[in-house]
C-alpha cells in the first residue's frame, strides 16, 4: 500500500514583489473565489500593504473581511520616506486613518510590519516613538530584522539592540513578535530581493 503524504494549506498571504492594492480588482476577485468556490477561511487571508489609503478604504467598504498587514517600518513620516518610496505619496497619518477605517468596519485588528534596520529606525527614542503611535490602535507589531544586501549599506541590528526595542514595546503593553527570518543568502523578505537587483544593475 503506498502512503500518500498531504499538506494542508493553512494561511494566504498577498505581499512580495508588487504592492497588492495597486492589483485590487484582480486580489479582490481571486480572494473571493478562494472563499466562495473552495470554502477557504477570510480569517486565514491576509492582504500586506504599503499604505494605499484609497484601496485600503475600499477594501473595507467592499466586505471583503480578510487580516490587513500594513508595511509601517517606521514610526514617523520623515524616517518612513527615507525607507519607503511610497512614503512620499501617501503620509503616515492618512494611511493609519485609513487602517483605523477598516479595523471598525471589519473588526479585524492590524498587523503592522516594522524592518528594524540599524542606526535607521532600531533606536530607543524610535521604539517609544513607536509606541506612542500605535497605544491606542487595535493590533500587533511583527519586527523583523534586516536581511543585509551585497553593496547596500543597510545593516541588520545586533541582537541586544533588537531585545532592547522589544523590551520598550513590552514595558509599554505593545504586543509583539519578533521574526528572525530566513532566507538571508537570497537576500529574501520585504522587497530586497529587488534592492539587490537595482544594486546590481
Amino acid at each position: 500500500m503506498a502512503i500518500i503524504k498531504t499538506e494542508t494549506l493553512s494561511n494566504i498571504v498577498y505581499m512580495g514583489m508588487g504592492e497588492p492594492l495597486r492589483n485590487y480588482d484582480a486580489v479582490v476577485e481571486s480572494i473571493r473565489r478562494l472563499c466562495n468556490d473552495i470554502g477557504f477561511s477570510r480569517r486565514r487571508i491576509t492582504v500586506s500593504t504599503v499604505g494605499i489609503v484609497e484601496n485600503i478604504r475600499r477594501l473595507a467598504d467592499d466586505d471583503v473581511r480578510v487580516n490587513l498587514a500594513l508595511s509601517l517600518h517606521a514610526p514617523s513620516q520623515e524616517i518612513r520616506q527615507k525607507i519607503i518610496p511610497y512614503a512620499r505619496e501617501y503620509h503616515l497619518d492618512d494611511i493609519l486613518e485609513a487602517v483605523a477605517y477598516y479595523r471598525s468596519m471589519t473588526g479585524r485588528d492590524v498587523t503592522y510590519e516594522y524592518i528594524l534596520l540599524s542606526g535607521l529606525n532600531d533606536r530607543q527614542e524610535d521604539a517609544e516613538a513607536l509606541c506612542a503611535l500605535l497605544r491606542h490602535r487595535h493590533g500587533s507589531v511583527n519586527l523583523i530584522p534586516y536581511n543585509p544586501v551585497a553593496d547596500l549599506t543597510l545593516k541588520r541590528p545586533q541582537t541586544k539592540e533588537i531585545e532592547q526595542f522589544r523590551a520598550i514595546l513590552d514595558r509599554e503593553g505593545i504586543v509583539n513578535t519578533c521574526r528572525y527570518t530566513k532566507g538571508q543568502d537570497i537576500a529574501a523578505a520585504c522587497g530586497q530581493l529587488a534592492l539587490k537587483e537595482a544594486a546590481q544593475a
